[in-house]
């Protein structure tokens, strides 16, 4: 079974989000969404229309929790339930909570052996 297929997302702790978001933008060319991220385009085969996010959040989000780290990558995936299982009967340590939405996909959590929050993103499925 493939397991990770890439990186799906950056996601960071910020004490002034909007100050960290304008020095990304001004040093390093980041073009900032209007909800205050970066989407970068993949534009190639076999994915052409993939992307990957870089996202701030304020120090006060608890969306990391229970790591205390102050990132998060998010990994794409190909079958998160399928992948969910296996960390599970690998005993690691897994997020009995998951979130699915037709317009971003499935989304699940593991914590690495240092206590980092792993998010697991399958993307949804191309309409048919």
């Amino acid at each position: 079974m493939k397991r990770v297929t890439g990186i799906g997302g950056i996601f960071f702790k910020a004490q002034d989000p909007q100050k960290l978001r304008e020095w990304y933008r001004r040093h390093l060319g980041f073009e900032l969404e209007s909800w205050g991220g970066a989407v970068f385009k993949w534009n190639e085969p076999p994915t052409p229309d993939g992307a990957t996010v870089w996202s701030l959040m304020p120090d006060s989000n608890d969306y990391f929790a229970p790591s205390s780290a102050r990132f998060m990558v998010n990994y794409r995936v190909d079958d998160l339930d399928a992948l969910l299982q296996v960390l599970r009967d690998e005993g690691c340590e897994v997020d009995e909570r998951t979130e699915t939405s037709a317009e971003l996909g499935k989304f699940g959590w593991v914590m690495d052996p240092e206590g980092n929050r792993v998010e697991l993103w399958e993307p949804p499925k191309p309409a048919a």
